[in-house]
């Protein structure tokens, strides 16, 4: 970087006064918390996670240093929120992905609804995409989701974003395009749900599972083995 597009020394205390003042909000929110997933122990996460991004990257630039603290998730935090104090509206976008994993439960279970429909028309519960229709306009999806594995169905990632507006939005306004007007800053929780989180654990579990059985075979070096007669 030249030294025209180097930070000055006040831009990065001002940075690192930011992280003093995000680190004071994120522990009056935890101190506050009102459960688990309280949404502002979440904000006040993701704040103290951009401050903190920021004050590095201008301590980088202008010192050729870097600071010892890493947020995890940082890359795929959301931005700070900006929305209504007071939201007016709100919208809750869910995600929910499956695999097929058994497609003649599936197509089972799309001839039993429309036996009970009395469909006389072609059925279509002979494919596969007939009778995710059918099932999905026979079930709520929160069921659906409950159980998936009597449907033939595997649950892959899930995810869960509640949005604040000022105002509802009109009706039909945006059902042609329901997920293309989402403004990260007006997000005021979100949940998620992933086999990724699990295989991370595991890792960790199978690494200290690792350095145990070591341990053990250590240990049992000095032992002489057995003799060939003794059973």
């Amino acid at each position: 970087m030249s030294d025209a597009a180097q930070p000055t020394a006040a831009e990065v205390r001002a940075a690192a006064e930011a992280v003093k003042t995000a680190l004071d909000r994120h522990l009056a929110a935890v101190e506050r918390r009102s459960g688990e997933d309280d949404p502002a122990v979440f904000e006040a996460f993701n704040q103290l996670a951009a401050a903190a991004e920021v004050y590095d990257e201008l301590l980088y630039d202008r010192y050729d240093e870097v600071t010892p603290f890493e947020m995890p998730g940082t890359e795929d935090a959301l931005p700070p929120y900006t929305g209504p104090e007071e939201p007016n509206a709100l919208s809750v976008l869910i995600r929910r992905d499956y695999a097929v994993a058994e497609p003649q439960r599936l197509l089972a279970h799309a001839e039993r609804i429309e036996a009970a429909e009395g469909d006389d028309g072609s059925p279509a519960s002979g494919t596969v995409h007939g009778a995710l229709g059918l099932l999905f306009g026979e079930f709520e999806p929160d069921e659906i989701a409950s159980r998936h594995k009597e449907f033939g169905l595997e649950e892959g990632d899930s995810t869960l974003w509640v949005t604040a507006a000022d105002e509802p939005a009109d009706p039909g306004e945006w059902l042609e395009a329901p997920f293309e007007q989402v403004d990260p800053q007006q997000v005021v929780c979100r949940f998620d749900v992933s086999a990724v989180f699990d295989d991370e654990i595991d890792d960790e579990d199978g690494d200290d599972l690792e350095d145990e059985l070591d341990s053990d075979l250590d240990e049992d070096e000095d032992l002489e083995p057995l003799d060939a007669d003794r059973r």
